[in-house]
């Protein structure tokens, strides 16, 4: 599942990403496959579920969990 960061924030680099998504920040599915799709959500929703942030501009994808 891929997910952007919530509420207009962005993160220039992984490190940043990685230390948003475990300390529970918000973040949004944008994955039009998805029944999801438009969601927030963050690391305590998405157990079990592989999930890739779109960062930088959204031109970079880390995987997080």
């Amino acid at each position: 599942m891929t997910v952007i960061p919530a509420y207009g924030r962005d993160y220039k680099s992984q490190k940043a990403v990685k230390a948003a998504w475990k300390a529970g920040k918000d973040f949004i599915v944008a994955d039009l496959f998805s029944g999801d799709d438009g969601r927030y959500i963050n690391i305590q929703d998405a157990k079990g579920i592989p999930i890739m942030v779109r960062y930088k501009d959204m031109t970079q994808i880390v995987k997080v969990q």
